[in-house]
């Protein structure tokens, strides 16, 4: 089967906002999209979409914030609602309810808010290593193991964050990925072409997040409460869950059934949270299942 070629676009949306984009195969095949999380870019996904040979059109967008797509520096430019706009646009645009959503860490943060609150924009859902809104505020409120592995994201706040990061070569970056037998100069040099166009956008979505771990008890995340029709997901939804993530915990997965009536959930034991890049050919294998090919 030969490999599907990726071409790349430029997508302006009615809100404002252009998504550059990268996609692969043609047009009228059964329709997905790919949305990549932190500190990655579109290009995550080009294994996969190649892989696929052809037989489906897939588009994955570069967030808001990233790459070439536009970056607002208001922070508020980044709440929840917006970001999931962009993507119910992207869908609209390129030709109606996709056929599936494939969505990795913040990608799958727009994609369970889109599934659960515009389900007549996709089919199914495949969410990889991406928390569901109601078990992660749970785990953050009152989980001391998951409030310790996502204490980085009070890093990812600070003013001074980008300053730092990019520091002597995206030295506190690299060690996101662990020692990653994938992460080759290649690659490497891929990430530095996103990064280097700025860090802000990308981080404003940690900003821009009401769900962080507390600082205390009377912390505003101990507030919130997510409503059930605000979070539950009434389609076809599969979990693909690497069970190494150290940021975040297989906890994240109990109870996950009373927000999925239709959803299973795939364990894959010694896969870390960068699943995609580590064996691509399982994701290729679960679109695969979830499509009928």
């Amino acid at each position: 089967m030969h490999a599907a070629e990726i071409t790349t676009f430029d997508l302006p949306l009615p809100n404002g906002i252009t998504l550059s984009c990268r996609s692969s195969g043609p047009p009228g095949a059964p329709r997905i999209v790919f949305l990549h999380g932190f500190p990655e870019a579109a290009f995550v996904w080009d294994e996969v979409m190649a892989a696929l040979g052809g037989r489906f059109h897939c588009i994955a967008p570069n967030l808001r914030g990233y790459e070439r797509s536009s970056a607002p520096t208001d922070v508020a430019a980044y709440k929840p609602k917006l970001l999931m706009g962009d993507i119910a646009a992207l869908i609209e645009a390129t030709g109606g309810p996709v056929d599936l959503l494939v969505a990795h860490d913040w990608g799958g943060a727009l994609a369970w808010n889109l599934a659960a609150q515009r389900p007549e924009l996709l089919k199914r859902l495949l969410a990889i290593n991406t928390p569901h809104p109601a078990t992660f505020l749970r785990d953050l409120q009152h989980d001391p193991a998951q409030q310790a592995a996502s204490a980085y994201m009070s890093f990812l706040c600070r003013p001074d964050a980008e300053v730092l990061l990019a520091e002597n070569d995206y030295a506190r970056l690299w060690p996101f990925f662990g020692q990653a037998a994938w992460l080759t100069d290649e690659v490497k040099a891929q990430y530095r072409a996103v990064w280097s166009r700025g860090l802000t956008g990308p981080l404003n979505y940690y900003r821009a997040s009401p769900l962080k771990p507390p600082t205390g008890p009377d912390d505003e995340v101990m507030k919130i409460t997510l409503p059930p029709h605000f979070t539950t997901v009434n389609l076809p939804t599969r979990v693909l869950w690497g069970e190494a993530d150290h940021a975040l915990l297989p906890g994240l997965l109990n109870g996950l059934e009373a927000y999925l009536p239709q959803g299973e959930v795939v364990r894959v034991p010694g896969a870390s949270h960068w699943i995609v890049h580590e064996q691509p050919q399982r994701v290729v294998q679960q679109i695969e299942q979830m499509l009928g090919r």
